[in-house]
C-alpha cells in the first residue's frame, strides 16, 4: 500500500505463554519493520548472477513490513508467518533509480565463512543508506544498510538461483535493517527487546508496541556527487483500531 494509507490492527490467533490453547483476537504485538525494497527493471528467466544486478534492478525504495508478532510466534512453529506479515506492506511514494546511487556502493561487511562462489559480491554492492524511523515524530532509531550481512545483488543471486523467473516491476525487500548499535534496531522487537526494556520516547511515553494511533515514518538519505545527498521521501502509516 502506498506510504499515508492507514494500518488497521490485524487479528488472528496468538498464545499466550500462560494459555493452553490459542485464541482468536488483534494483535498485542504490533510492530514496524525498515525495509529497502529493490524494483526489477528486466525481468529473467534465468539465474541472475551478481555481477549482472545493476543490469535487472531500476531501482531502489523504502519499505515497512509490518508485522504482528504474536501472531507470527505462533504462526511460525507449524506453518511460518502468514496472518502476521500478510495484512499490509507500505511503500515509498517514488523510486530512486539505481543509476543514481553510484556514490552510495560501498564493500560489504566481513563473511565468515566465506559464502558459495555463486553469491561471490565482487560487484561492490553494499549501499549506504542512512535510515530513520520516527514514531509520532519522535525519532527512535537510525539503521545502517551499509552493514547488512548480503547484499541486494546476492538477495537477487540466490532467490533466481533456483530458476525462479523475474519480471518488470517485481519487487523484493531487504529484510528488516538493523545495526550492532543499541539505536540501530530496525524493529520495535529489537528496540525493547520484546518488551524486556520498554523504548522511552522524548516525549516520555513508553513502548514496547505499537499502540492504536501511532503513526511510523521511515526515511533515508544516501550520499551523491558533490557531497549532496539523496532523499528517499518517507513511508508513513498510521495505526487504526481492529475492525469490531
Amino acid at each position: 500500500m502506498l506510504s499515508g494509507t492507514p494500518v488497521t490492527r490485524p487479528c488472528g490467533q496468538r498464545k499466550a505463554p500462560d494459555q493452553d490453547v490459542p485464541t482468536l483476537g488483534p494483535t498485542r504485538r504490533l510492530d514496524f519493520e525498515a525495509e529497502v525494497g529493490f524494483v526489477i527493471g528486466a525481468g529473467s528467466a534465468d539465474p541472475v548472477g551478481v555481477d549482472d544486478f545493476a543490469e535487472h534492478v531500476f531501482g531502489v525504495f523504502l519499505l515497512n513490513d509490518w508485522s504482528a508478532r504474536d501472531l507470527q510466534a505462533w504462526e511460525a512453529r507449524p506453518l511460518g508467518p502468514f496472518l502476521a506479515k500478510s495484512f499490509a506492506t507500505s511503500v515509498s511514494p517514488w523510486v530512486v533509480p539505481l543509476s543514481a546511487l553510484e556514490q552510495a556502493r560501498v564493500s560489504p561487511p566481513p563473511r565468515d565463512p566465506e559464502p558459495l562462489p555463486y553469491l561471490a559480491d565482487t560487484g561492490k554492492w553494499g549501499l549506504d543508506l542512512a535510515l530513520e524511523v520516527r514514531l509520532n515524530g519522535q525519532l527512535v532509531a537510525r539503521p545502517p544498510f551499509a552493514t547488512m550481512y548480503w547484499t541486494p545483488a546476492q538477495m537477487l543471486a540466490h532467490l533466481t538461483v533456483n530458476g525462479a523467473s523475474t519480471r518488470t516491476g517485481d519487487l523484493f525487500a531487504s529484510g528488516t535493517v538493523s545495526g550492532p548499535d543499541r539505536d540501530q534496531g530496525g524493529c520495535l522487537l529489537e528496540l525493547s527487546w520484546d518488551g524486556a526494556e520498554p523504548l522511552v520516547l522524548a516525549d516520555g511515553s513508553v513502548r514496547s508496541y505499537l499502540v492504536d494511533g501511532d503513526e511510523v515514518a521511515i526515511g533515508a538519505t544516501a550520499p551523491a556527487a558533490g557531497g549532496t545527498r539523496i532523499g528517499f521521501g518517507e513511508v508513513t502509516g498510521q495505526i487504526l483500531p481492529a475492525l469490531g
